[in-house]
């Protein structure tokens, strides 16, 4: 099936490029799963769809919403059929975050060798970025004397100030005072490019591996601690909702459930008297 008119539409709307492949690959797999074309799809049809990305595929919630959201997206929206009225989202699990200690953070930090590696986890936890925004980071958003930088076009296409840790900024002068190549992003890669938000999942990955931390640990980790541990500093929500680029506040809401500084200050009822 041609989808290049679904996928001219989509840009038109200023759909990312992520969301829209997206789109395209749960529509693609859908239509090969059901053998049929667009026009004669029903809702039996989508209905039969999920429910085998939910018992084959083992499917979890979120996954089956996004297949919902690009199948809606196309038939009701682009192709104005109404087949959804009684196909509802899966309830998605409401999981804590998961967060590193400051201890664990810096002994990544401190076993890992590689200047570029080791400024990457520094700029991940430091800052709250997303890995996305970290791997293409670029030099001249790097504002060393007012100690902030710019994410350019960013979540929602919105540019934003982040924070620059004086660690960072230390390392960051060492890091391209030693650099000879002439890539305009700071994670560079061999052509001149930036490198690949799986190279910066391996890094983490590795960091964690040779500090010794015996849990899964991946980019979004560094993001959470960076939002819970300025919560349990005190540091005002809105101050850290803006400096995370989130559009809600509902979104930061999770992180305070995380925080254990308020906990730590309620006894145990195992060890009152």
């Amino acid at each position: 099936m041609d989808f290049k008119e679904f996928e001219k539409e989509m840009k038109l709307r200023g759909f990312t490029r992520g969301t829209i492949e997206t789109y395209l690959f749960y529509n693609y797999r859908f239509l090969k799963f059901i053998g049929k074309s667009p026009r004669d799809v029903d809702s039996a049809d989508i209905k039969q769809y999920l429910v085998y990305l939910i018992e084959e595929r083992y499917a979890k919630p979120r996954t089956v919403n996004l297949a919902i959201s690009a199948l809606k997206f196309y038939y009701e929206t682009f192709s104005n059929k109404r087949l959804f009225s009684k196909i509802s989202k899966c309830k998605e699990e409401k999981l804590l975050p998961r967060v590193l200690s400051k201890e664990e953070i810096l002994r990544m930090i401190n076993s890992t060798n590689n200047e570029k590696h080791k400024l990457l986890i520094e700029l991940m936890y430091s800052s709250g970025l997303r890995v996305s925004e970290c791997v293409k980071l670029k030099i001249n958003d790097v504002h060393v004397e007012r100690k902030v930088g710019i994410v350019r076009q960013g979540k929602g296409k919105k540019d934003r100030l982040f924070l620059l840790s004086k660690k960072f900024l230390i390392d960051f002068n060492d890091y391209m005072g030693n650099r000879n190549d002439s890539s305009d992003y700071v994670f560079n890669d061999y052509d001149n490019g930036h490198i690949t938000i799986r190279n910066a999942q391996r890094i983490i990955k590795n960091a964690a591996k040779k500090a010794e931390i015996n849990k899964r640990v991946h980019c979004h980790m560094l993001r959470a601690s960076f939002a819970t541990h300025l919560l349990e500093q005190g540091v005002n929500e809105s101050y850290i909702q803006k400096l995370m680029g989130h559009a809600s506040k509902k979104t930061l809401q999770r992180y305070l459930a995380v925080r254990i500084d308020d906990a730590l200050k309620i006894k145990s009822p195992l060890d009152n008297p």
